[in-house]
Protein backbone atom coordinates (compact mmCIF):
# COMPACT_ATOMS: atom_id res chain seq x y z
CA UNK A 1 0.00 0.00 0.00
CA UNK A 2 1.16 3.64 -0.70
CA UNK A 3 2.48 5.10 2.27
CA UNK A 4 0.86 8.64 1.59
CA UNK A 5 -2.79 6.59 2.44
CA UNK A 6 -1.97 6.61 6.33
CA UNK A 7 -1.29 9.55 9.03
CA UNK A 8 1.54 8.02 11.20
CA UNK A 9 -0.43 7.36 14.75
CA UNK A 10 1.02 9.77 17.08
CA UNK A 11 -0.97 8.57 20.56
CA UNK A 12 -3.11 5.82 21.26
CA UNK A 13 -6.54 5.15 22.58
CA UNK A 14 -6.84 2.58 25.35
CA UNK A 15 -10.00 0.77 25.32
CA UNK A 16 -9.57 0.11 29.20
CA UNK A 17 -11.56 -2.96 30.84
CA UNK A 18 -15.03 -2.28 29.90
CA UNK A 19 -16.68 0.30 27.86
CA UNK A 20 -19.84 0.96 29.69
CA UNK A 21 -20.17 4.41 31.18
CA UNK A 22 -22.26 3.14 34.29
CA UNK A 23 -19.85 1.14 35.08
CA UNK A 24 -16.31 3.01 35.01
CA UNK A 25 -16.52 4.63 38.70
CA UNK A 26 -17.16 0.93 40.16
CA UNK A 27 -14.37 -0.62 37.90
CA UNK A 28 -12.11 2.64 39.49
CA UNK A 29 -13.16 2.18 42.47
CA UNK A 30 -12.14 -1.96 42.84
CA UNK A 31 -8.93 -1.22 41.21
CA UNK A 32 -7.74 1.15 43.35
CA UNK A 33 -8.67 -0.61 46.33
CA UNK A 34 -6.74 -3.20 44.54
CA UNK A 35 -3.96 -1.53 43.59
CA UNK A 36 -3.96 0.74 47.29
CA UNK A 37 -3.63 -3.12 49.25
CA UNK A 38 -0.78 -4.09 46.22
CA UNK A 39 1.26 -0.88 47.18
CA UNK A 40 0.68 -1.47 51.45
CA UNK A 41 1.48 -4.85 51.12
CA UNK A 42 4.73 -4.32 49.35
CA UNK A 43 5.91 -1.31 51.33
CA UNK A 44 5.14 -2.98 54.68
CA UNK A 45 7.41 -6.13 53.18
CA UNK A 46 10.04 -3.85 52.07
CA UNK A 47 10.10 -1.92 55.57
CA UNK A 48 9.90 -5.12 57.44
CA UNK A 49 12.71 -6.44 55.98
CA UNK A 50 15.05 -3.50 56.13
CA UNK A 51 14.14 -2.84 59.83
CA UNK A 52 13.70 -5.77 61.50
CA UNK A 53 17.20 -8.11 62.24
CA UNK A 54 15.17 -11.49 62.70
CA UNK A 55 14.43 -11.17 58.84
CA UNK A 56 18.10 -10.06 57.32
CA UNK A 57 18.22 -13.89 56.03
CA UNK A 58 19.07 -14.50 52.36
CA UNK A 59 14.80 -15.70 52.28
CA UNK A 60 13.67 -12.13 53.09
CA UNK A 61 16.18 -10.39 50.91
CA UNK A 62 15.05 -12.20 47.83
CA UNK A 63 11.43 -11.57 49.38
CA UNK A 64 12.08 -7.63 49.26
CA UNK A 65 13.06 -7.32 45.94
CA UNK A 66 10.30 -9.64 44.52
CA UNK A 67 8.10 -6.85 46.37
CA UNK A 68 10.36 -4.03 45.19
CA UNK A 69 9.47 -5.92 41.38
CA UNK A 70 5.77 -6.60 42.22
CA UNK A 71 5.26 -2.72 43.35
CA UNK A 72 7.18 -1.29 40.22
CA UNK A 73 5.47 -3.55 37.52
CA UNK A 74 1.60 -2.61 39.21
CA UNK A 75 2.71 1.46 39.52
CA UNK A 76 4.01 1.02 35.24
CA UNK A 77 -0.03 0.22 34.82
CA UNK A 78 -2.64 0.95 37.51
CA UNK A 79 -2.06 4.70 38.18
CA UNK A 80 -2.79 5.26 33.89
CA UNK A 81 -5.38 2.53 34.23
CA UNK A 82 -7.04 4.31 37.14
CA UNK A 83 -7.09 7.76 35.25
CA UNK A 84 -8.27 6.00 32.09
CA UNK A 85 -12.13 5.07 34.11
CA UNK A 86 -12.25 8.81 35.25
CA UNK A 87 -11.95 10.68 31.82
CA UNK A 88 -13.78 10.22 28.50
CA UNK A 89 -10.41 10.39 26.08
CA UNK A 90 -8.20 7.90 27.43
CA UNK A 91 -5.47 8.39 25.33
CA UNK A 92 -1.76 7.64 25.80
CA UNK A 93 1.35 9.56 23.60
CA UNK A 94 3.53 7.10 21.50
CA UNK A 95 6.68 8.14 23.77
CA UNK A 96 4.58 7.51 27.04
CA UNK A 97 3.33 4.10 25.44
CA UNK A 98 6.79 3.07 24.34
CA UNK A 99 7.65 3.99 27.92
CA UNK A 100 5.24 1.81 29.78
CA UNK A 101 6.09 -1.22 27.65
CA UNK A 102 9.68 -1.09 28.16
CA UNK A 103 9.17 -0.62 31.91
CA UNK A 104 6.17 -3.51 31.75
CA UNK A 105 8.69 -5.75 30.22
CA UNK A 106 11.74 -5.07 32.71
CA UNK A 107 9.13 -5.73 35.78
CA UNK A 108 7.58 -8.36 34.06
CA UNK A 109 11.19 -10.58 33.24
CA UNK A 110 12.63 -9.67 36.43
CA UNK A 111 9.90 -10.64 38.46
CA UNK A 112 10.51 -14.13 36.12
CA UNK A 113 13.81 -14.89 37.26
CA UNK A 114 13.56 -13.73 40.43
CA UNK A 115 10.73 -16.47 41.43
CA UNK A 116 13.07 -19.00 39.76
CA UNK A 117 16.14 -17.61 42.05
CA UNK A 118 13.85 -17.62 44.91
CA UNK A 119 13.10 -21.18 44.64
CA UNK A 120 16.96 -22.29 43.82
CA UNK A 121 16.72 -20.51 47.91
CA UNK A 122 14.79 -22.87 49.12
CA UNK A 123 16.35 -25.66 47.50
CA UNK A 124 19.27 -24.78 49.21
CA UNK A 125 17.80 -24.35 52.68
CA UNK A 126 15.96 -27.37 52.76
CA UNK A 127 18.22 -30.15 50.62
CA UNK A 128 21.71 -28.62 51.75
CA UNK A 129 21.24 -26.77 55.09
CA UNK A 130 24.26 -27.38 56.51
CA UNK A 131 25.89 -25.61 53.53
CA UNK A 132 22.92 -23.06 52.90
CA UNK A 133 25.11 -19.89 54.02
CA UNK A 134 28.02 -20.78 51.33
CA UNK A 135 25.98 -21.91 48.68
CA UNK A 136 23.90 -18.64 49.10
CA UNK A 137 26.09 -16.25 50.80
CA UNK A 138 25.67 -12.52 50.99
CA UNK A 139 27.44 -11.70 47.61
CA UNK A 140 26.15 -14.62 45.95
CA UNK A 141 22.13 -13.17 47.22
CA UNK A 142 24.12 -9.86 45.69
CA UNK A 143 24.74 -11.18 42.53
CA UNK A 144 21.60 -12.58 41.92
CA UNK A 145 19.43 -9.66 42.29
CA UNK A 146 22.18 -7.58 40.34
CA UNK A 147 21.59 -10.32 37.48
CA UNK A 148 18.16 -10.50 37.63
CA UNK A 149 17.82 -6.83 37.21
CA UNK A 150 20.18 -6.21 34.52
CA UNK A 151 18.47 -9.75 32.53
CA UNK A 152 15.13 -7.68 32.76
CA UNK A 153 16.74 -4.45 31.44
CA UNK A 154 18.29 -6.43 28.56
CA UNK A 155 15.18 -7.97 27.56
CA UNK A 156 13.27 -4.30 27.75
CA UNK A 157 15.91 -2.83 25.98
CA UNK A 158 16.18 -5.40 22.92
CA UNK A 159 11.92 -6.12 22.83
CA UNK A 160 10.68 -2.69 23.48
CA UNK A 161 12.23 -1.18 20.38
CA UNK A 162 11.44 -3.98 18.44
CA UNK A 163 7.99 -3.46 19.04
CA UNK A 164 8.26 0.22 18.10
CA UNK A 165 10.35 -0.15 15.04
CA UNK A 166 6.77 -1.78 13.11
CA UNK A 167 4.83 1.14 11.31
CA UNK A 168 1.72 2.14 13.14
CA UNK A 169 -1.00 4.24 10.71
CA UNK A 170 -4.19 5.23 10.80
CA UNK A 171 -6.20 2.78 13.54
CA UNK A 172 -4.97 3.54 16.92
CA UNK A 173 -7.55 1.95 19.19
CA UNK A 174 -5.15 -0.27 21.54
CA UNK A 175 -8.02 -3.38 22.61
CA UNK A 176 -6.54 -3.29 26.52
CA UNK A 177 -6.15 -1.27 29.63
CA UNK A 178 -1.94 -0.60 28.96
CA UNK A 179 0.43 -1.17 26.25
CA UNK A 180 1.05 -4.38 26.27
CA UNK A 181 2.61 -6.69 22.81
CA UNK A 182 0.31 -8.10 21.23
CA UNK A 183 -2.74 -5.62 21.25
CA UNK A 184 0.01 -3.22 19.92
CA UNK A 185 1.57 -5.79 17.24
CA UNK A 186 -2.37 -6.31 15.82
CA UNK A 187 -2.29 -2.46 14.70
CA UNK A 188 0.32 -2.36 12.75
CA UNK A 189 -0.04 -1.77 9.26
CA UNK A 190 3.77 -3.51 8.73
CA UNK A 191 4.96 -6.85 8.47
CA UNK A 192 5.30 -7.99 12.38
CA UNK A 193 6.51 -11.23 12.13
CA UNK A 194 10.11 -10.23 13.02
CA UNK A 195 8.90 -9.01 16.51
CA UNK A 196 6.14 -11.75 16.70
CA UNK A 197 9.26 -13.96 16.80
CA UNK A 198 11.59 -12.37 18.62
CA UNK A 199 8.90 -11.88 21.51
CA UNK A 200 7.50 -15.38 21.37
CA UNK A 201 11.66 -16.73 21.74
CA UNK A 202 12.15 -14.28 24.32
CA UNK A 203 9.33 -15.33 26.32
CA UNK A 204 9.38 -18.68 25.52
CA UNK A 205 13.29 -18.93 26.94
CA UNK A 206 12.05 -17.03 29.91
CA UNK A 207 9.38 -18.92 30.79
CA UNK A 208 11.01 -22.77 30.35
CA UNK A 209 14.52 -21.76 31.62
CA UNK A 210 12.77 -20.53 35.13
CA UNK A 211 10.07 -23.00 34.74
CA UNK A 212 12.66 -25.61 34.60
CA UNK A 213 14.40 -24.03 37.69
CA UNK A 214 11.87 -23.64 39.59
CA UNK A 215 10.30 -27.81 38.84
CA UNK A 216 14.00 -29.16 39.46
CA UNK A 217 14.19 -27.15 42.91
CA UNK A 218 10.97 -28.00 44.20
CA UNK A 219 11.39 -32.06 43.25
CA UNK A 220 14.54 -32.11 45.27
CA UNK A 221 12.54 -30.42 48.12
CA UNK A 222 9.37 -32.80 47.88
CA UNK A 223 12.12 -35.52 47.85
CA UNK A 224 13.97 -34.59 50.80
CA UNK A 225 10.96 -33.33 52.70
CA UNK A 226 9.81 -37.19 52.22
CA UNK A 227 12.85 -37.82 53.68
CA UNK A 228 12.23 -36.31 57.13
CA UNK A 229 10.84 -38.44 59.76
CA UNK A 230 9.24 -35.96 61.83
CA UNK A 231 5.96 -34.46 60.69
CA UNK A 232 6.42 -31.46 62.12
CA UNK A 233 9.88 -30.94 60.81
CA UNK A 234 7.97 -32.69 56.92
CA UNK A 235 5.03 -29.28 57.71
CA UNK A 236 7.63 -26.39 59.00
CA UNK A 237 9.76 -27.20 55.97
CA UNK A 238 6.81 -27.11 53.42
CA UNK A 239 5.37 -24.01 54.96
CA UNK A 240 8.09 -22.02 53.76
CA UNK A 241 7.18 -22.91 50.08
CA UNK A 242 3.81 -23.02 50.02
CA UNK A 243 3.22 -19.62 49.16
CA UNK A 244 5.68 -19.62 47.20
CA UNK A 245 4.36 -22.62 45.22
CA UNK A 246 1.36 -20.71 45.08
CA UNK A 247 2.66 -17.56 43.67
CA UNK A 248 4.23 -18.90 40.84
CA UNK A 249 1.63 -21.32 39.99
CA UNK A 250 -0.81 -18.11 39.28
CA UNK A 251 1.83 -16.38 37.58
CA UNK A 252 3.51 -18.52 35.65
CA UNK A 253 -0.31 -20.14 34.31
CA UNK A 254 -1.01 -16.19 33.40
CA UNK A 255 2.24 -15.81 31.28
CA UNK A 256 2.16 -18.67 29.42
CA UNK A 257 -1.53 -18.33 28.82
CA UNK A 258 -0.95 -14.88 27.49
CA UNK A 259 2.26 -14.79 26.16
CA UNK A 260 3.63 -17.93 24.91
CA UNK A 261 0.78 -19.18 22.17
CA UNK A 262 0.82 -18.33 18.27
CA UNK A 263 -0.94 -15.67 17.33
CA UNK A 264 -3.69 -17.35 15.29
CA UNK A 265 -5.07 -18.95 18.33
CA UNK A 266 -4.99 -15.29 20.57
CA UNK A 267 -8.24 -14.04 21.49
CA UNK A 268 -7.88 -10.13 22.73
CA UNK A 269 -10.90 -10.33 24.74
CA UNK A 270 -10.13 -12.87 26.21
CA UNK A 271 -6.56 -12.32 27.17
Amino acid sequence: MASGNFTQVTEFILTGVSDCPELQIPLFLVFLVIYSLTVAGNLGIITLTMVDSRLQTPMYFFLQHLAIINLGNSTVIAPKMLTNFLVKKKTTSYNECATQLGAFLFFIVAEVIMLAVMAYDRYAAICNPLLYMAVVSRQICLLLVFLTYLYGFSTAVVVSPCIFSVSYCSSNVINHFYCDIAPLLALSCSDTYIPETIVFISAAINLIFSMITVLLSYINIVLSILKIRSSEGRKKAFSTCASHMMAITVFYGTMVFMYVQPRTNRSLDTD
